[in-house]
């Protein structure tokens, strides 16, 4: 395979920003430094200064076609194949085609010059990202029927943000700069609001800052970089789950808001042994807190709190990490290191803020679940005491020169063992049993000073001490690690709380719980994989160098069959970042389980898709069956009467007659078309393959060939010379509007209206509303949106009128087009059919497909 060409992509905020112009611009230097540069495709919109840009460089003729007595100029791919030029100009890749070329979208063209190796340089707009569309239509009130997939744009070599205040937008827009002359007249409304641009600027920095920090996690990778580079402000708040943790996410968010624009983090670390403290009620209550605050909440598994926590803490490139104070009591802080000091100590390049608080130095007010039980410290300070406990309390016993009694000393060294057993375990203890068993032998026992023990009875109560300390020891070190066992289960199960919880919240399975299983085990990469044949196929992944061979894992968790099931293949869960202890297996295990539903749910979402999909398709073979049974026939039983009645010989039919007959069959014919068209429409609609080429459109060139088929009588218009062109697809607005003009003729006892007028906001034009009213006996508020569904026909409709098809085709095709269609009572009585459609101009941005004429795809 040959080279790949490199992709650039000059992205803005909206029209008018410089996105062809500086396109066009670094065509031009490359082509001066002797660069084979050309321009496949170029959309000035009569910018005169953009057209000049174009200067001496080679353009590659358009493509011409013809499609329902329309003309469209298309790139031609194919003649730049043959041209291979080392680098191509190409706008806007979100373009719509014509119908008979060989790419839907233009982005596809792009695609093959890049596989062909060549080098493209394109211009787009933030509004047709397709994550984005919707947010967009939320600001602009626009919708875009013309995108380009987020997936598609990411694989860019290159994305340069093309940024331009609202203010100064506003003034090349005031100069002509923007749109040709004859438009500026309706530039300003709608898109070009001052908030309007201003937030879709801020959308467009804000995706752009994220793909920069995409690609700096790569570079990171690759090169092996752990320390953070202070590149976002990212704040991390350590939460233990006590009440000062609302104080703490409070005191983190003010930080942020100081700093500007931050990042906040809320991190909880479970540890593999149990949490010391917490309360499920304040995380939860926590939580919610942090995420109003534009915040996320994590977790992460650890045995040490402070290495957890740094170790997040880098991970995500913090700046600042926020603590509480500890809340040891002042005795324990003398023995013991902080896990403030810890971090403060560890930190290395991000600050660390140790906040204070009204629970600090107090006692936790929830009792320890058997803590870390075994812990080394724990067996460190168990065998101390073993060693030096027995021969200080010997020193003590004969040192102060009372006589106890041989059974009271021994009695004061089984306290000592028991001691032993609850700060270390069995094994110091029973050191300090035989230890303190030969002291008291060696110092208390007659025959003093010798090991030998001359009455029975003392032997006897030698033996007994030992074995009781060693069952006292026995006791509470099996105690102490079924508390251990109890604490590290409630954490899996909190940990496996907060991940069903994570589900339930809505968040997208598969892709949410890798990250989880990512962050909650503090591992770099986590990669759901699936054997194919003999290799393995990644079904997902998230973190940098994923792991693509099990094999080759640090960790594993066979998630079971998964999606290949029928083939006999397996699904692993592969970590890559550090070796798992078996505690934390236990909940990776629990995580597979968990991917196996996410991967379950997935395929039967797909099956139920395609089933609803088949059953959708049913419906209309069915309804289309109804109508060919009677609908469709009715028609044709008329066509064949008349013409069979024509072509007796038998019969010497006088001129009226005749005329008669041939009205008829011409009349049948015409409804005949008309069934049929509108059958194939709304099949269109059902398959969504319907892709409006809108333009700036009159209506004065539409509203005559809707009145074509209709009595002149029946119809009266008023439609301003003066009103603004719509932004539509001339074929699709005329077959909708002759759709509703002819269902209103149908039902109206008087002429029916057709009006149009502008439909302005704070004085500026951002739509142009179309009414068709009628007088006929109207429909009931209740039935108002059944009437546009598919093969519905309202009240005593009489059969043979029609499939029901009319309005649901005209609601498609005018929704298709990003306008509305709604039905209203008409005052004194009858329906009105109301169409709201953008005005041409709104978007700022001229033709939103760049084609000469419109037309159903």
């Amino acid at each position: 395979m040959g080279r790949r060409g490199t992709w650039r992509i000059y992205l803005g905020a909206a029209p008018g920003v410089g996105k062809t112009y500086a396109m066009l611009n670094e065509g031009r230097r490359r082509a001066g430094r002797g660069t084979d540069v050309v321009v496949g495709l170029v959309e000035t919109h009569g910018r005169s200064r953009t057209a000049e840009q174009i200067g001496d460089l080679e353009v590659v003729p358009a493509r011409r076609t013809l499609h329902r007595g329309s003309r469209f100029t298309e790139m031609d791919v194919d003649a730049l194949l043959a041209r291979r030029p080392e680098v191509a100009l190409v706008d806007e890749p979100a373009h719509a085609n014509a119908p008979g070329s060989r790419n839907a979208r233009r982005w596809q063209d792009i695609e093959e010059l890049l596989r062909a190796g060549i080098d493209v340089i394109s211009t787009l707009n933030i509004q047709h990202l397709e994550s984005l569309s919707d947010v967009v239509e939320g600001i602009t009130g626009v919708r875009q029927s013309e995108t380009v997939p987020d997936a598609v744009v990411r694989r860019a070599d290159q994305i340069e943000l093309v940024d331009m205040t609202a203010e100064a937008l506003r003034r090349r827009l005031a100069h002509g700069n923007v749109h040709a002359p004859d438009e500026t007249g309706a530039a300003p409304a709608g898109y070009f609001r001052t908030g309007t641009l201003s937030a879709l600027r801020e959308l467009a920095l804000l995706w752009v800052a994220d793909r920069v920090d995409e690609g700096l996690a790569r570079y990171r990778g690759r090169h092996g970089i752990t320390e953070p580079w202070e590149a976002r402000e990212r704040i991390v708040v350590a939460l233990g789950g006590g009440p000062e943790g609302d104080a703490l996410i409070r005191r983190a968010a003010r930080m942020g808001a100081r700093a500007g624009r931050a990042d906040l983090l809320a991190v909880r670390v479970v540890r593999s042994g149990g949490l010391d403290e917490g309360s499920a009620a304040a995380l939860a209550g926590q939580r919610a807190l942090v995420e109003s605050l534009n915040g996320t909440f994590h977790q992460v598994v650890g045995d040490d709190v402070a290495t957890a926590l740094l170790e997040f803490a880098r991970g995500v490139d913090a700046t600042q990490l926020v603590v509480g104070a500890g809340r040891r009591p002042g005795r324990r802080r003398m023995f013991a290191t902080g896990i403030g000091t810890a971090l403060v100590r560890e930190s290395g390049d991000f600050d660390v803020h140790i906040v204070g608080h009204e629970r600090a130095g107090r006692r936790p007010g929830i009792t320890r679940a058997g803590g870390p039980a075994l812990s080394r410290r724990r067996r460190g300070t168990g065998w101390a005491l073993a060693v030096a406990g027995p021969p200080a309390l010997t020193g003590l016993l004969a040192g102060t020169g009372l006589e106890f009694g041989l059974v009271t000393d021994i009695l004061f060294y089984l306290v000592l063992t028991v001691g032993v057993a609850l700060a270390g375990g069995l094994w110091p203890a029973v050191a300090a049993a035989v230890l303190g068993s030969l002291l008291a032998n060696w110092f208390f026992t007659p025959p003093f000073r010798t090991l030998t023990i001359g009455d029975r009875d003392n032997a006897l109560a030698l033996v007994i001490f030992v074995g009781v300390a060693v069952a006292v020891a026995s006791v509470v070190d099996l105690a102490a690690r079924r508390s251990r066992q109890a604490a590290q289960s409630s954490a899996e199960a909190e940990t496996l709380s907060m991940l069903a919880t994570s589900v339930l919240r809505g968040e997208k399975a598969l892709p949410a719980l890798l990250e989880r299983i990512r962050e909650t085990f503090g591992v770099a990469s986590v990669a759901l994989l699936e054997r194919t044949g003999d290799g393995w196929t990644v079904l997902g992944a998230t973190g940098s160098d994923p792991c693509l061979d099990p094999d080759r894992a640090d960790a594993q968790a066979r998630v079971g069959a998964g999606e290949g099931a029928d083939r006999g293949g397996e699904t692993v869960l592969a970590l890559r970042g550090r070796v798992l202890p078996a505690a934390d297996r236990r909940v990776l295990s629990a995580f597979a389980s968990q991917a196996a539903a996410a991967l379950e749910w997935r395929r039967l979402a797909e099956e139920a898709g395609r089933a609803r999909r088949l059953a959708e398709g049913n419906k209309i073979r069915t309804a289309l069956l109804a109508a060919v049974s009677h609908d469709l026939r009715t028609p044709l039983a008329s066509i064949k009467a008349g013409v069979s009645s024509l072509r007796q010989t038998d019969v010497d039919w006088d001129p009226e007659d005749e005329a008669e007959l041939l009205a008829t069959v011409e009349e049948s014919a015409d409804r005949l078309d008309g069934l049929i068209g509108n059958l194939l429409d709304m099949s269109r609609l059902q398959t969504g393959v319907v892709s409006p080429l809108t333009q700036p459109v009159s209506l004065e060139q539409v509203v005559p060939p809707v009145l074509r088929g209709v009595p002149r009588d029946r119809v009266e218009v008023d439609v301003p010379e003066t009103l603004p062109p719509v932004l539509a697809d001339p074929g699709l607005l005329e077959r909708a509007l002759a759709n509703v003009v002819e269902n209103a003729v149908r039902h109206s006892t008087g002429p029916v209206t057709l009006s149009a007028g502008e439909l302005r906001a704070d004085r500026r034009l951002e739509r142009v509303e179309i009414r068709v009213a009628d007088r006929g006996p109207g429909v009931p508020e209740a039935a108002k949106e059944q009437i546009f569904a598919p093969f519905q026909r309202l009240g005593d409709s009489p059969r043979g009128t029609g499939v029901g098809l009319g309005l649901a085709v005209a609601r498609g095709f005018t929704e298709a087009m990003g306008g509305t269609l709604r039905a209203e009572d008409t005052p004194g009585g009858g329906l009105t059919m109301l169409f709201a459609l953008p005005a041409a101009g709104a978007r700022g941005d001229g033709p939103a497909s760049g084609g000469e004429s419109g037309g159903a795809r």
